[in-house]
C-alpha cells in the first residue's frame, strides 16, 4: 500500500518511500533525491495545484455543466513528441482534487522518455472533473516535462566529463520547487532553493562589504556550518583573492574558455569551480572540457518550451 495515496494512485511509480516521495529513475537506473522532505513537498504540490485550479475554475466550470453530473469517463494522455516525462504528481493532484475517486494508471514512469503518439496514462473518473482539471493538469505536465527534457539534453551533451549541470533561481514564479524537481528528473543538480538556504556572494555584496577578504570573513563568521558559501568572481585576480580568503565554492562568471582553463590550473583543486554565463547547448561541452566541476544554466528553468501533449476521452 502506498503512503500518501490521497495524492497519487499510480502503480508504476508508487513505492513505500518514508523520507522521499520521488523514487525516480535517471539514465543509469539510480534513484533521484527529492528536492525537499515528503511532507513539505506534498504540501507544496497541493498549494501549486490549488492555485492553478482556483485561477481556472473560480465558481465553477460552465462548459462542464453540459455533461451529466454523475457520468464516468476514461481519458488517455497522448504524447506528440519525444520528451522526458515529468510532473506526474502535480498532474494527478489536479484530477484527484476534483474527484478523489479518480484512478490514474501510467504506462511509463517519471523520468522515462516518451515517444510520439505514445499513450502515457489513462485517467478514469467523473467526466465533469476530468474536463475541468484537464488544462491545469496538462499545463503542469507539459511545462515540467519541457524543463526535464532540456536538462537531459545538457546532461547528455557533457556525458563523460564528470561535470554537474546545475540549476539557478531563474525559475517561473510560483513553480520553483516544481522546476527544481524537473531538473533532478532530467539528471541535473539543484543549487539552493532560495535566499534562505545558501549564501551566494555576488559583485554587489562584495562592493557593499568593501572587498572579497572582508565579505568572506563575515560569511565564515555568521553562516551555519551546514549552509554552503559560494562567491562569484569576474576575473583571475578576484579568483586569487577568493582562494586566499578560503573560498571552497567559486562561481566563475562569464569567463572565456581560455581563462577557465587558467582558473582550473590556478585553483589546483583548492575549491570547487562553477562556470556560468552565456553557456548554450551548442557550447556546453567545450566549457565542460576546461576542467570545471559544475556548470550552472539559467535557461534550464527560465526558457521553457512546453511539450506537446493532449487528452482524449474515449
Amino acid at each position: 500500500m502506498c503512503e500518501n495515496e490521497n495524492i497519487r494512485q499510480t502503480p508504476v511509480i508508487c513505492t513505500n518511500y518514508p523520507k522521499e516521495i520521488f523514487p525516480r529513475i535517471n539514465l543509469h537506473g539510480a534513484p533521484l533525491k527529492s528536492i525537499m522532505p515528503a511532507h513539505s513537498l506534498i504540501s507544496h504540490i497541493k498549494s501549486n495545484v490549488s492555485a492553478a485550479l482556483d485561477e481556472d475554475l473560480r465558481d465553477g466550470d460552465l462548459t462542464a455543466q453540459l455533461i451529466p453530473e454523475f457520468q464516468i469517463a476514461t481519458a488517455g494522455i497522448v504524447a506528440r513528441q519525444e520528451a522526458v516525462l515529468c510532473g506526474t504528481l502535480w498532474f494527478e493532484e489536479c484530477f484527484i482534487s476534483l474527484d478523489p475517486t479518480c484512478k490514474i494508471h501510467w504506462a511509463i514512469a517519471e523520468g522515462a522518455t516518451m515517444q510520439p503518439n505514445q499513450e502515457l496514462c489513462k485517467v478514469q473518473g467523473n467526466a465533469r472533473a476530468l474536463l475541468s482539471a484537464e488544462r491545469c493538469a496538462l499545463n503542469f505536465l507539459q511545462t515540467l516535462s519541457g524543463t526535464a527534457t532540456l536538462v537531459r539534453r545538457y546532461v547528455d551533451a557533457v556525458a563523460g566529463t564528470g561535470v554537474k549541470i546545475m540549476d539557478t533561481r531563474k525559475t517561473l514564479p510560483g513553480l520553483r520547487i516544481a522546476q527544481k524537481h524537473a531538473v533532478l528528473t532530467g539528471g541535473g543538480h539543484n543549487q539552493r532553493i532560495g535566499l534562505f538556504d545558501g549564501v551566494l556572494i555576488k559583485e554587489n555584496h562584495i562592493a557593499a562589504a568593501h572587498g572579497i577578504d572582508m565579505v568572506m570573513e563575515q560569511a565564515f563568521r555568521i553562516t551555519p556550518a551546514d549552509v554552503p558559501i559560494q562567491i562569484e568572481v569576474e576575473n583571475l585576480a578576484q579568483l586569487s583573492e577568493a582562494l586566499n580568503a578560503g573560498a571552497k565554492l567559486i562561481l566563475l562568471d562569464n569567463f572565456m574558455l581560455a581563462d577557465l582553463r587558467l582558473a582550473v590550473a590556478q585553483a589546483a583543486g583548492r575549491a570547487e569551480l562553477e562556470a556560468s554565463g552565456g553557456i548554450t547547448l551548442e557550447s556546453v561541452r567545450m566549457f565542460a572540457e576546461t576542467g570545471v566541476d559544475r556548470i550552472s544554466i539559467g535557461a534550464l528553468t527560465k526558457d521553457v518550451t512546453a511539450i506537446d501533449l493532449s487528452m482524449r476521452i474515449a
